[in-house]
């Protein structure tokens, strides 16, 4: 995915932080333990964040320690392996080799070679995650090849093209025992995908004007984006995730979820609207920006 979807950490107590933390190598961990040494370079906090959100409700955050996959002389805590953890390995490498598929679609010979390296060692992973995960696999393949013609329509719809990456992210929940909040977490994962897409969408805006590239907000307003529509849009998915996030029990993992749906979402979306989003990806989680 993208890597707009970040924590606050001024704002996480520490031992939130060391949870968020340790899910994130907890993640990376697994994807190496799975599928070599190559996945784990495309770990980012949006694939943290679905860890987070497809693990139960429990009470304690087991740890475990891991060696490192940076640094393989040095031991982290990590987020002992789950049921969660697993499924966004998986569905992190099947995103992730799509992505790159589109991504040498849409760029020129020359500079489509980096994406076409990047497919060629990523593809043994993919072949295994898509045989793990082969409805998702297929859901994915259908939602870019709709949202592929699309584009080539230059529909002007922000609605339609938003809903096949909300569509293709909402595939990512995995069961639950509890009914309804299987169909909150779909509810959350629907409109955090309209969200991403449409917070990227405007964050390229400028890259695709200038390139002749397709974007659904250059289509929309024939021009410059109308920053209060665009708010107000964006605003309601993020509202729509907070509350159905307020119907699952995701026990001590809440406090992180919270700051992210209630914090760092708002934080980026403002900091791409008024075009300091660069800056701020600048920020290191890892370190305190105080």
């Amino acid at each position: 995915m993208f890597g707009y979807v970040r924590p606050v950490r001024e704002e996480l107590k520490c031992k939130d932080f060391d949870r968020y933390r340790a899910t994130y190598c907890g993640l990376c961990g697994t994807l190496r333990q799975r599928y070599g040494w190559i996945a784990p370079m495309f770990l980012n906090f949006d694939f943290t964040f679905l860890a987070l959100l497809l693990c139960k409700g429990e009470p304690q955050f087991p740890v475990c320690r891991g060696r490192c996959h940076a640094n393989p002389f040095l031991k982290k805590t990590m987020c002992v392996a789950n049921e969660a953890l697993v499924a966004a390995a998986d569905e992190s490498v099947i995103l992730t080799y799509w992505q790159l598929k589109d991504k040498v679609q849409d760029s020129s010979v020359w500079k489509g070679i980096p994406y076409r390296m990047l497919c060629f060692l990523l593809s043994p992973a993919y072949r295994k995650a898509a045989r793990q995960r082969q409805a998702f696999d297929l859901l994915v393949q259908k939602q870019l090849q709709n949202l592929s013609q699309l584009e080539g329509e230059n529909c002007r719809s922000l609605d339609r093209v938003a809903d096949t990456f909300a569509v293709l992210l909402q595939g990512a929940a995995i069961p639950r025992e509890d009914v309804g909040e299987e169909r909150a977490m779909k509810e959350l994962l629907y409109h955090l995908g309209r969200w991403i897409y449409l917070i990227d969408a405007l964050d390229d805006f400028k890259q695709d004007q200038k390139e002749g590239n397709y974007n659904p907000i250059q289509q929309r307003f024939s021009g410059e984006p109308h920053q209060e529509q665009m708010a107000v849009t964006l605003n309601h998915s993020l509202n729509l995730m907070c509350s159905a996030a307020q119907l699952i029990d995701f026990g001590c993992r809440w406090a992180i979820i919270e700051n992210i749906l209630y914090l760092g979402l708002p934080l980026v979306q403002k900091a791409v609207l008024d075009g300091t989003y660069q800056q701020l990806k600048k920020q290191k989680i890892w370190r305190s920006n105080l």
